[in-house]
């Protein structure tokens, strides 16, 4: 499930150099995400999902948002994302007493990827 050199360059050029889940600058370390996931198994067993892993379905992401994302498909991971919030409110007295000295701001705003930002600037 290897991905040319040529393969690569097109993933990335996808949002032109930008990570497509947080938006950020994508440096030489990058990874190549498959947005729905191809969940690899073992060399016996192969991988559940293979039918993902084609270009259409990657996406280029940093490495912080693809280790987070795991296996997981894009919905479950913007309910784990949004859940957090109520983590660091019940397990980080450090995060509640910034948010106390306005320094944190809840916005309670959707979890929206970079690249539906981009989707809706386009419909727009």
């Amino acid at each position: 499930m290897k991905l040319t050199k040529k393969q690569r360059a097109e993933v990335f050029a996808k949002f032109e150099g930008r990570c497509a889940y947080c938006g950020c600058e994508l440096g030489a370390r990058w990874h190549a995400d498959h947005m729905e996931p191809v969940i690899r198994l073992d060399a016996e067993r192969g991988a559940e999902r293979p039918e993902n892993h084609s270009l259409d379905n990657m996406m280029p992401a940093c490495a912080p948002c693809n280790i987070s994302k795991s296996r997981m498909a894009i919905e479950d991971w913007r309910q784990w994302i949004a859940g957090h919030v109520n983590s660091l409110n019940s397990y980080h007295p450090i995060y509640r007493l910034a948010k106390a000295y306005g320094l944190v701001v809840e916005t309670q705003a959707p979890v929206t990827f970079y690249f539906e930002r981009l989707a809706m600037e386009c419909e727009a």
